[in-house]
């Protein structure tokens, strides 16, 4: 068997499998948070009856389909991703611009979920409820924030260390062609 069929460590795994369920979650959210939509318009434009409950729901329910769908989003190389310098350079200042690129988003990261982690505690030892007459409790969708700050932190761990340990390509570009 070569390395690059060895199997993953588990915590590679576990990090992997968690990113993909929360991917799963975060399209949900984003259907469910389109249903209440369309039953929010109903209830306005056809019923005459005025929306309690639906804004704070499709509002909180997208907030937390993007925290906790970028985890899954790395995982795939969703993102944005600007490639031209590591398409000219060499294999080797490849995984230096990786690196050096992953360290400082995991660095940001990082410090946004030490934020993040007392900002909802603090929601959820006050008990804090939105304003409107829905009175939702607000620690509930903003612990999304930290989790998926949390699962976003690992996901860059195990994406580092696969490059470092030459298991994945940086940027999941394979070697320059000799011309």
């Amino acid at each position: 068997m070569s390395s690059e069929a060895a199997p993953l460590p588990a915590w590679v795994r576990a990090v992997h499998a968690v990113s993909r369920l929360f991917g799963v979650i975060a399209a949900l959210m984003i259907l469910v948070s389109i249903g209440v939509v369309c039953h929010m318009v109903f209830v306005r434009a056809v019923l005459g009856e005025s929306s309690i409950w639906q804004t704070e729901f499709v509002t909180f329910s997208l907030v937390a389909a993007t925290f906790l769908g970028a985890p899954y989003i790395l995982l795939t190389r969703g993102h944005v991703a600007v490639d031209l310098v590591p398409l000219m350079s060499s294999m080797a200042t490849r995984r230096r611009l990786h690196f050096f690129g992953s360290v400082i988003a995991l660095g940001f990261c990082a410090i946004f979920l030490y934020a993040a982690i007392p900002w909802w505690h603090e929601t959820w030892v006050s008990g804090q409820t939105t304003p409107s007459i829905w009175r939702a409790r607000v620690w509930i969708p903003y612990l999304s924030v930290p989790v998926g700050l949390g699962l976003l932190c690992l996901q860059y761990l195990a994406e580092i260390w696969l490059v470092l340990t030459r298991r994945d390509k940086p940027f999941g570009m394979e070697p320059k062609e000799q011309a």
